[in-house]
């Protein structure tokens, strides 16, 4: 953790570097070198911010928000939803694959990693970066909820016409944190096979995401991962 600033993007440093000194992220610091002497935690240091490293704070122009990391080997990598080269698809994630070719006619890819879409400025952030293996949420009420909170309202603040993409209860609770009069927020139930059928199937969300980038005059999101 005492590597942070390496792996950021440089615009994101000047964002977020006031929050590293911070009493509450010294505390989560300390929490999480003693968290390491005990215990598997992902993702891997090098990964933790790989969310603002992909997306420089300027060219964001969507937000996808999620909860925690995924708490199995080798599935996170830093960014909300997405999972590692040859690692297998988690369920969550297929249902998000399952309504992009349902809404866009994208067949569904044979691979997880989303850094296409980070590369097109989508921000694929979750409310806390880190989680002990094989024990979802263990790392919550840490600190991270403070830090991620922050990037959002800072964004919200210093950007405008930002498409939010609040799947589930707990990423709506952020919707408190965004300029309605600035930004737009698409809301759905969460992708979880425990929710999905609840809603988010035949959101369209991936549209109509385009549909509000291109009114804005913005590029739509090619939402193909296959390179």
């Amino acid at each position: 953790m005492s590597k942070i600033s390496p792996k950021i993007d440089e615009s994101w440093k000047e964002v977020l570097n006031s929050q590293f000194e911070t009493e509450y992220f010294k505390q989560l610091k300390e929490f999480l070198i003693e968290e390491r002497k005990q215990h598997t935690v992902y993702p891997p240091g090098s990964q933790i911010f790989s969310a603002f490293d992909n997306v420089p704070f300027h060219k964001v122009k969507v937000v996808i928000i999620g909860q925690d990391p995924y708490h199995g080997p080798k599935q996170a990598n830093g960014m909300c939803f997405s999972v590692t080269k040859g690692v297998m698809q988690p369920p969550s994630l297929k249902n998000i694959f399952k309504e992009i070719q349902d809404d866009l006619g994208i067949p569904v890819p044979k691979h997880g990693d989303l850094t296409p879409w980070a590369r097109q400025g989508v921000l694929l952030l979750n409310a806390v970066l880190t989680v002990r293996a094989h024990q979802p949420q263990s790392h919550q009420k840490r600190g991270w909820e403070q830090f991620t909170d922050h990037a959002i309202k800072q964004l919200s603040e210093h950007r405008d016409g930002l498409v939010f993409l609040l799947w589930g209860r707990s990423a709506q609770m952020k919707t408190t944190l965004i300029d309605t009069d600035k930004h737009y927020i698409l809301k759905a139930p969460h992708p979880s096979p425990l929710s999905a059928n609840r809603g988010f199937f035949g959101c369209k969300h991936f549209s109509k995401t385009n549909e509000i980038l291109q009114t804005i005059g913005r590029e739509p999101v090619n939402w193909s991962i296959e390179e």
